[in-house]
């Protein structure tokens, strides 16, 4: 078969299908572009070479046949009409880009008109878009924690008593999962706030009680309260490892971490009052057991568990180290300038202000806008110079939290997405498969990120197509 036979040289055109899309094209409008996919079928002299360039070939139509998008192929026609490329805002940049590559279509083509938008979206999702990352970022990590969620789940059907054992650990760790897990978190909640409240109503001096020897005690009322929490704490925590679908990870989830020192000093203070008591060379312990006992504040964390804003905040503070670094580095760097500025002129009449490092807690205060007010300037220039240090402050605080803040969003739409999971889940029968995920979005945007790179990889290194049509 010659390439006259291939392609009617003589009729002056070829006949193309692309995905059921017919057209008829004139030679002499293909031959314009030489280095295009359909001119190179041109040149064509035998059948083997023609199918390196097209899907398949119709002998007896003569025609050429493309497994591409019929939809964007209207693009490439108008383009050998009129020698210039148009982009719509509805199409996708990256599959347009790599549909005009396929048919051999340079974007150096792509009208002025349409240039500057595609280039700009092209760049968008590696340099404006930092929303869809993180929400990227959110959707895997929500996913992630959803198979792993499942994954402990069906740990029990390999344990003795597992459904059992399984009921009893949604309904301890899941405090919305059934009715009775919300009856155990509303008393677990109204325990924790009973004995925190008892320890600041114990540091009043109405309630403040003496003993025998004329050294303050415990009201007897407080300590029951604070017996009846330490017990339903340990009965809590013992109940959870008991039933835990891995004992030995049990400790790495934070929130067990947190039930466990919320126990603890109440019962390192025990032990130390015992040897305290046994040894009167170790009197000075009882300081220690006092520092304990105020360490009993960190029971508060344990809300964590019921709260999915302070989960949320958690992730947040957690994942946001760079952003508060960046808070931090502000601060500091706004500090020195300002308490610096404070010192020289303010270091004759004004003693609060007399040292650097004296500055530093004036400047400090007025940045973080608290003021409170125990040292400030005296002169005009001073207090210029703190109104310059508030603006400054103002500025230096905004701009790390708003980043802060958009994290925070997407950590709680991913707690709140991850608790309707649990709640919803049901193993009565034994292990189902795993509730529906928006597997879809979730692929979408891995392909969306690739996508990008690759097209980032392009445009630092030119093809060899791309480097002869700009040398022609």
């Amino acid at each position: 078969m010659t390439g006259q036979s291939a392609c009617a040289p003589e009729e002056g055109a070829i006949r193309i299908n692309v995905g059921g899309f017919r057209r008829r094209l004139l030679s002499k409008r293909l031959s314009r572009f030489p280095e295009t996919r359909l001119a190179r079928l041109l040149r064509c002299r035998s059948k083997e070479s023609i199918l390196e360039l097209c899907d398949d070939y119709d002998d007896s139509e003569k025609e050429f046949y493309f497994d591409r998008n019929p939809t964007l192929f209207p693009y490439v026609l108008h383009f050998y009409n009129t020698g210039r490329l148009h982009v719509m805002d509805e199409l996708c940049v990256f599959s347009f880009s790599q549909e005009i590559e396929y048919w051999g279509i340079d974007e150096l083509f792509i009208d002025s008109c349409c240039s500057g938008t595609f280039h700009c979206r092209k760049m968008e999702p590696d340099e404006t878009n930092w929303d869809d990352k993180s929400e990227e970022g959110s959707t895997a990590s929500s996913f992630d924690e959803i198979m792993e969620f499942y994954s402990d789940a069906g740990k029990f059907d390999k344990q003795l008593l597992g459904s059992v054992r399984r009921k009893i650990w949604l309904m301890l760790d899941n405090p919305g999962y059934s009715l009775p897990s919300r009856l155990i978190s509303i008393f677990s909640i109204l325990v924790l706030l009973g004995s925190i409240a008892t320890m600041c109503l114990n540091s009043m001096s109405e309630f403040a009680l003496l003993d025998g020897d004329g050294r303050p005690r415990e009201d007897p009322r407080f300590e029951a309260v604070e017996h009846l929490g330490i017990g339903w704490f340990t009965f809590e925590l013992l109940a959870r490892f008991a039933v835990a679908p891995d004992l030995l990870r049990f400790f790495a989830h934070p929130l067990n971490l947190i039930d466990l020192v919320s126990i603890l000093p109440f019962y390192l203070t025990l032990v130390i009052d015992l040897v305290a008591e046994s040894s009167p060379a170790l009197a000075n312990l009882g300081r220690v057991a006092q520092v304990l006992r105020l360490m009993r504040i960190f029971r508060i964390l344990k809300l964590a568990r019921h709260s999915t804003g302070l989960r949320s905040l958690g992730a947040t503070l957690t994942n946001s180290y760079k952003e508060i670094g960046l808070l931090l580095l502000y601060l500091a760097v706004g500090v020195s300038f300002f308490s610096v500025m404070a010192y020289t002129v303010e270091k004759e009449d004004n003693e609060g202000l007399n040292t650097i490092p004296a500055s530093w807690w004036w400047a400090t205060v007025s940045m973080t806008t608290v003021g409170y007010g125990d040292v400030v300037p005296g002169s005009v220039v001073g207090k210029l110079t703190a109104s310059a240090c508030i603006l400054a402050g103002i500025l230096v605080v905004v701009l790390p939290i708003t980043l802060i803040f958009n994290k925070f969003s997407l950590f709680y739409k991913r707690q709140k997405q991850l608790e309707i999971i649990m709640r919803s889940c049901d193993f009565d029968g034994g292990m189902k498969e795993a509730p529906s995920v928006n597997l879809r979005n979730y692929y979408a945007h891995k392909v969306k990120t690739l996508m990008a790179s690759l097209s980032n990889m392009s445009r630092s290194s030119p093809s060899d197509h791309s480097l002869n049509v700009s040398l022609h």
